[in-house]
Order: C-alpha cells, then sequence, then structure tokens
C-alpha cells in the first residue's frame, strides 16, 4: 500500500519540488539583477554622489537615497507580481496541496521574503556609495 500512495503522488510531488526549485532560482535571479541595476546606478551617479558628500550630505543619506530608489523598484515588482499571481492562481490550484489557491499567509511570507532580499541587493552599492571620497571625484571633474 505505501508504494502504490508513493506511485500516485509522485508527479504531484515532483511538480512542486520543480516549483521550488524555479522559485529560488528567480529570488536569486531577481537579487543579482537588482543588485547590477543599483551598481550601475552608483557607478552612474558617483560624480553627483561626490559633490553631494562635499557640499555636506551626510553617508547615511545617500545611503537612504540609493537604498530608497532600489526599495521603489522592488516595491514596484512585489506589487506587479502579488496582482498576477492572483490571477494566476486557479490554474495552478490543481498541484497546489494542502494549500487554498489564495492563501494570505503565503502570498504575505513571498512578499517580506522577496523584499528582505531586494533590501540585502540595494545595501552594498548603497554602502559603497557612502564611502566615495569626494576630493577623488572632485579632481576626476
Amino acid at each position: 500500500m505505501d508504494s502504490f500512495v508513493a506511485e500516485s503522488t509522485a508527479d504531484t510531488r515532483f511538480a512542486a519540488m520543480l516549483m521550488s526549485v524555479f522559485a529560488v532560482m528567480a529570488a536569486i535571479l531577481a537579487s543579482v539583477g537588482l543588485y547590477g541595476v543599483m551598481a550601475y546606478v552608483v557607478k552612474q551617479r558617483g560624480s553627483e554622489i561626490g559633490v553631494r558628500i562635499a557640499l555636506g550630505a551626510r553617508r547615511k543619506d545617500i545611503s537612504g537615497l540609493i537604498v530608497g530608489k532600489g526599495m521603489t523598484l522592488a516595491l514596484t515588482g512585489v506589487a506587479l507580481g502579488l496582482l498576477l499571481s492572483l490571477g494566476l492562481t486557479r490554474p495552478l490550484s490543481s498541484i497546489l496541496y494542502g494549500v487554498r489557491s489564495v492563501d494570505a499567509t503565503t502570498f504575505s511570507a513571498v512578499s517580506v521574503i522577496m523584499i528582505v532580499v531586494a533590501f540585502l541587493a540595494t545595501y552594498v552599492p548603497a554602502r559603497l556609495a557612502s564611502r566615495i571620497d569626494p576630493l577623488g571625484v572632485l579632481r576626476h571633474e
């Protein structure tokens, strides 16, 4: 009987495992992409950031500027993702075992995880931006 039950649920377990792997890969790709965009923004705006620091901006404000820009992108992505996922839960409800098609706990947990991942991805470029040497930037210009 155990082997019969294992064989009958193998397809569902495989689909769930495959979706989990794809979800983790999507989170990694999203964080690497956001990190790349924010690092590029810091590189492009390096002279502006250096001038801001030279004029008296605190490093905390510079970090807040970069993190704020990244989190705006991330929150927009999470909001669009929630809207799209609400529309796609009906077709996927056949492989969601033990979870309702619209589960608030799952949606909340995934949203929080993505926001934390986005914060970590924007934190490193923000720290680099706050450590820009204003004299070096002004000499370069």
